[in-house]
């Protein structure tokens, strides 16, 4: 309804629901999926289009720098993992606006394709840049590059892991309930393994091939992070998460 001045008056239901759905940051409509609405505008909604012009930056940032040299089996490496994330990018912005139970459930179902492909592109990355150890007599996870890149797969397999199991298969957890109750450190831990998988590639920049051969700036990557950063985080729904 709307009052003499033209504003429409604020209705108390609709403003508790507001409150509900509001993100961390910024307003609620600026992240929340429309009734109707394709479910793919979730990946431009509100600061979206900020995380996919850092995590595409990243991304080009690294894929460049390896074309602009002649291709070796190690280049699949930086390539497969670079891919990972912005799918894993991906996968999250997709979800993060969604709240009716039809649009959790269809996004919930688009997160998991992605997110297992992200997986499966991080873990042929990870069996490359092993044979290519193995092959060249090379020392293992040595690196700090190498030792967060080791915990970054190893939390990614657990990620999900329990993310499909808690939603498809409830009954691991003995009951429904007790799956449900594991959502929101399952959503805690997906933002902590995006800053942490940030930090993988920055450590990278400072690898001997790095320095010798792609020169990727460190600076350029920490940029492009924090972009992507910008974009996801104020997105974050505070109930989602417990709060």
């Amino acid at each position: 309804m709307a009052s003499a001045t033209g504003i429409p008056e604020s209705n108390p239901a609709v403003s508790q629901r507001g409150n509900e759905d509001e993100p961390l940051l910024g307003r609620a409509g600026d992240a929340s999926q429309q009734d109707g609405q394709g479910i793919h505008l979730n990946l431009f909604l509100g600061t979206a289009i900020i995380a996919q012009a850092g995590i595409w930056i990243l991304t080009a940032t690294v894929w460049a720098s390896v074309f602009i040299h002649p291709l070796i089996l190690f280049s699949a490496h930086p390539l497969l993992n670079s891919a990972g994330l912005l799918l894993t990018t991906q996968a999250i912005l997709i979800l993060q606006p969604t709240h009716a139970p039809k649009q959790k459930h269809q996004g919930t179902n688009i997160h998991a394709v992605i997110n297992g492909t992200s997986v499966l592109a991080l873990l042929a990355g990870l069996i490359i840049i092993e044979y290519n150890k193995i092959a060249h007599n090379g020392t293992h996870f040595e690196s700090p590059h190498a030792i967060l890149g080791l915990i970054t797969y190893i939390l990614f397999a657990i990620q999900v892991v329990v993310g499909i199991t808690q939603y498809y298969t409830p009954g691991l957890y003995g009951s429904v309930d007790n799956a449900k109750s594991v959502y929101k450190y399952h959503r805690m831990s997906g933002y902590v393994l995006l800053v942490l998988s940030f930090c993988t590639v920055a450590a990278a920049t400072q690898t001997d091939f790095n320095k010798g051969v792609l020169h990727i700036q460190l600076w350029a990557v920490i940029v492009a992070a924090v972009i992507t950063l910008v974009g996801v985080l104020p997105r974050i729904k505070k109930q989602k998460l417990g709060l």
